[in-house]
């Protein structure tokens, strides 16, 4: 970016108070701050905030949301044979190496109490084993099983990329190929005051934040790792976010209801543990299958019960999406394709004498489920809570590592139970991905192991 550019631009804009920074800074300063200037979205933030400034209220979901079909979990034996019949066409289009990975992995780990990305967190029951590995290993054992190159993708915002890059390095890529991993960041937007000023975070860096998670879209298209996937061959993304580490990654049945539906775009759904669980819904509006979050829902909207007395609009989102490569290219070729949303913060702005002083931020960014209503055909399917979900979000309580490591070691547990074994209460468990997948995969390989009940398993 040119000087004169950039001060035309500030003007433009009215930010006074960042010209008369500009002007107190030295020479090389004044460079640095250009040089980070120039890699911004201007027009875009402030045309957003132009229009957010202009409306009246929030958009209330209210009228016309009703159920959407879902592959729900067999309750019987013809929806059993249904979902084999997907597990095979799944598996079939898997073989053929059509699929990629994809992790958003730009959180900071900050709410966890650690330093550092949220993919480094260590959080195995037994090995301890970060959030990276544990995903790494599962598309190594998906790659072993299946006899597949498959494509890792990570994307991490700007602060986060070389930390996780190293982390990889230094543990040797977790056995994958190195060629294979492929890390891209998100784009970063300038934050906001409410009333529409830049805020400085530093002498030469403006306060920005990552466009959200759907911002994978447009990162995929501007790094050319869709153009590589698609000319190698790759039909189809399966998506899913760091912060859950019971994902089961390329779910054959899962692939295969997704294939079978033609489906641009298909999600998994848990069932809302009550009417108040904060958890956006899988339903349809106005004819099309969206996720609703559940801050835009009309409190009338959120209890409706059907005529059993259960939660109508029971399927809650779990961020696990499997997404065909020629829809990302649609939503990107013509312009970015989804739309933005604000949300209020608290940030650390520095001050006119050099302090640091915490203001209310206006951050932009985007969701990946809002793509799901510009799929030409969507496919939905339930999976088990217990088995599926497990989101590591919070220090203590609900959703802490302290709960996550439970339900994973319990999950373990569950699985030795099916095939004749029973461990001690206080027996902590831990089944690596390079082991076992899943139970089924568990019992074929269980014979002539030795387990002791009464002490910590690991087995690997």
């Amino acid at each position: 970016m040119e000087e004169e550019y950039f001060l035309n631009l500030l003007q433009k804009y009215s930010q006074t108070h960042i010209l008369g920074h500009y002007q107190s800074l030295s020479l090389p300063e004044k460079e640095k701050f250009i040089s980070e200037m120039g890699k911004l979205d201007f027009e875009l933030v402030f045309s957003l905030y132009e229009k957010v400034s202009q409306q009246k209220s929030p958009i209330k979901h209210n009228i016309d949301i009703y159920p959407s079909r879902i592959f729900t979990i067999p309750k019987n034996s013809d929806e059993q044979v249904e979902m084999e019949e997907a597990r095979i066409s799944g598996e079939s289009l898997i073989r053929k190496n059509k699929i990629a990975v994809l992790i958003v992995a730009g959180g900071h780990g900050s709410r966890l109490g650690f330093n550092g990305p949220k993919g480094m967190f260590p959080i195995s029951p037994v090995k301890n084993k970060s959030l990276f590995q544990l995903f790494a290993e599962s598309v190594k054992a998906l790659s072993l099983r299946y006899k597949v190159v498959v494509p890792l993708l990570i994307m991490t915002d700007t602060e986060i990329l070389p930390e996780a890059k190293d982390f990889f390095k230094t543990h040797n890529f977790f056995g994958l190929d190195p060629q294979t991993v492929h890390f891209f960041e998100q784009e970063m937007l300038p934050t906001l005051t409410v009333d529409g000023k830049l805020i400085l975070k530093d002498k030469t860096h403006l306060f920005v934040n990552p466009n959200g998670h759907g911002g994978c879209i447009k990162g995929l298209y501007d790094s050319g790792l869709l153009k590589k996937l698609i000319e190698d061959g790759y039909s189809d993304l399966f998506y899913c976010q760091i912060d859950n580490l019971l994902v089961k990654i390329m779910d054959p049945a899962f692939v295969g209801y997704h294939k079978a539906e033609d489906s641009e775009m298909s999600t998994k759904v848990v069932r809302r543990r009550s009417c108040e669980e904060k958890v956006g819904i899988f339903a349809a509006e106005d004819g099309k299958a969206k996720i609703i979050e559940y801050s835009e829902l009309d409190p009338d909207n959120r209890g409706i019960l059907d005529n059993k007395g259960q939660i109508r609009d029971w399927a809650g989102n779990t961020a696990i999406h499997m997404i065909s490569l020629a829809f990302i290219q649609r939503l990107d070729e013509h312009g970015f394709s989804l739309p933005y949303h604000h949300a209020v913060k608290k940030v650390n702005s520095l001050g006119v004498e050099g302090e640091i002083a915490e203001i209310e931020g206006w951050k932009f960014e985007t969701f990946i489920f809002d793509a799901i209503p510009l799929a030409k055909k969507t496919c939905c399917m339930e999976i088990s809570r217990e088995e599926e979900f497990a989101p590591l979000k919070n220090k203590d309580g609900d959703d802490s590592p302290e709960t996550v490591r439970k339900i994973l070691s319990n999950m373990y547990k569950n699985w030795l139970h099916d095939t004749g074994i029973e461990v001690e209460p206080q027996v902590r468990v831990e089944i690596s991905p390079l082991f076992a997948l899943s139970k089924e995969e568990l019992r074929s390989k269980i014979k002539g192991v030795n387990i002791r009940g009464d002490k910590d398993i690991y087995l690997e």
